[in-house]
């Protein structure tokens, strides 16, 4: 990962229900090649880990369903996905809502950005969210341990698909 993600991922807590977490990756590719592939349903489904399939709807919504692990619990979430605040290749916000059935549900929002880093791209997020039900009660390093390490393998995966092309 550090050859191609120079994860400096922070987590801010998980009081009762919220969850805020930001992290910056570099990854090895233009800026416009970057946006290109965060916004194609093949690469997000190919990047995150579980995810069964990912449905572009529209140029701002997409769909996905993801079997994850937290914990051990091992459970299947549907995902919406409403891409807003579009500044290509800058910058964007997604609006998330999740719901894993019985285990419970999560909603958050997440801004991105993209900075020209030499001959990379510089990504930064910034997440917060709410999640209920069974997930809420699980505790906040439960939650907090999986929600980074869904981010630091999806832009393994994802810094892995340009690895010897710099």
């Amino acid at each position: 990962v550090e050859d191609y993600a120079r994860v400096v991922g922070r987590f801010v807590g998980f009081g009762g229900k919220t969850l805020e977490q930001s992290g910056q990756y570099r990854i090895p590719a233009a800026r416009t090649v970057v946006w290109d592939a965060l916004n194609d349903a093949d690469v997000l489904q190919a990047c995150i880990e579980g995810c069964e399939s990912v449905t572009k709807l529209s140029d701002h919504r997409f769909d996905a369903n993801i079997t994850a692990k937290l914990g051990p619990v091992k459970t299947k979430f549907k995902a919406t996905i409403e891409v807003s605040d579009r500044n290509p290749p800058e910058s964007y916000s997604l609006d998330v809502s999740v719901k894993g059935g019985m285990q419970g549900f999560g909603k958050g929002r997440a801004e991105v950005e993209l900075a020209e880093d030499q001959d990379a791209t510089l990504l930064t997020y910034r997440v917060k969210g709410n999640v209920g039900g069974k997930l809420a009660q699980m505790g906040s390093r439960l939650i907090t341990t999986a929600g980074r390490k869904m981010a630091d393998g999806f832009f393994s995966k994802f810094s892995e698909r340009w690895a010897g092309t710099i």
